[in-house]
């Protein structure tokens, strides 16, 4: 056996703990989010200062977890545009890769602190979990800029420019996991405002993550789902829908999609019932701290399983 798949062992199966056991956890996701959305603030190319601020502070903590990061850098109106990639390679002779990644930028306006601060502070906080591990996949934790209007779905888009990257050198991509608003949980909320057909579909209200996937990538989200169940009491909803609808290809997941790569999206359906969504008001105060813990916890255990190239 190659020694260095011993490394592997410390990372174990075991049912999350219940959420509100995640106090340590949940204080490290109010700490990046606080300075992603409060310290930094908005974060575009309108705001471009802020936006590299954003990238330094994701290569920092990269570097500070132990992680070996690198930048994958392209110019945008004159400006240097950075996705900030997190890796920890595989054993042996895999070459497969899982591909785990949350836009850094915000909406022109916004301070972002579901959108997307939310998703990037879980990155890293998935990050922190996997450092100084070996599995038989690579992981890759991807930061990706230029989500927002006007990029998105255009050549500018941070996660498109990266997907055809590794399609172009012909990376072996076996799941993408783009991490999407995580942190709006409301105790209830009117299933009338989900888009036809999820409001068909959806079985939760208030606290619940969704698992979203275009119909080609349907198996990924449920196996995804299921692990999740076996290690998190948060409720899941895995649903496959056509990926032309807007509410199915609203994120980074998509850009692999158009490289055929199989990716799905967790998101808290935040469009949908957060009303502070693309505003001003989208703050660190307004997060559930508790749940984003919850949500890390869950997907751990089903990376694990992805990255060990594991029937899930």
């Amino acid at each position: 056996m190659d020694s260095r798949a011993t490394r592997s062992q410390a990372i174990t199966f075991e049912r999350a703990p219940a959420a509100d056991s995640h106090g340590g956890l949940a204080a490290a996701l109010h700490r990046d989010v606080h300075v992603l959305a409060s310290e930094i603030g908005e974060r575009n190319t309108a705001t471009y200062r802020n936006l590299d601020r954003a990238a330094a502070f994701i290569h920092e903590a990269f570097q500070s977890a132990g992680v070996p990061v690198s930048r994958h850098t392209y110019t945008v109106d004159g400006q240097a545009c950075h996705n900030i990639v997190g890796e920890l390679a595989g054993i042996g002779d895999n070459h497969e890769v899982v591909v785990i990644g949350a836009h850094y930028d915000s909406v022109r306006g916004g301070p972002g602190a579901n959108d997307n601060a939310s998703g990037v502070a879980a990155l890293l906080a998935l990050a922190r979990a996997f450092a100084g591990s070996r599995l038989s996949r690579t992981l890759r934790f991807v930061a990706f800029v230029n989500e927002e209007p006007p990029y998105i779905r255009t050549r500018h888009m941070g996660s498109l420019v990266y997907a055809r990257a590794c399609r172009a050198r012909r990376d072996d991509i076996a799941a993408m996991l783009s991490l999407e608003t995580l942190g709006c949980f409301p105790s209830f909320d009117p299933p009338s405002r989900d888009p036809w057909p999820a409001k068909l579909l959806r079985p939760f209200q208030g606290e619940f993550l969704a698992l979203v996937s275009n119909l080609r990538s349907r198996q990924l989200a449920k196996d995804i789902a299921r692990t999740f169940r076996e290690a998190s009491d948060l409720p899941t909803w895995a649903v496959a829908l056509p990926g032309f609808l807007p509410a199915v290809r609203s994120s980074d997941h998509w850009s692999f999609w158009q490289c055929g790569y199989p990716a799905i999206m967790a998101t808290d359906t935040a469009p949908f019932r957060y009303p502070f969504y693309h505003t001003r008001y989208d703050t660190p105060d307004k997060l559930s701290y508790r749940a984003i813990a919850a949500i890390v916890a869950g997907l751990r255990v089903a990376i694990i399983r992805l990255a060990m190239g594991n029937a899930l």
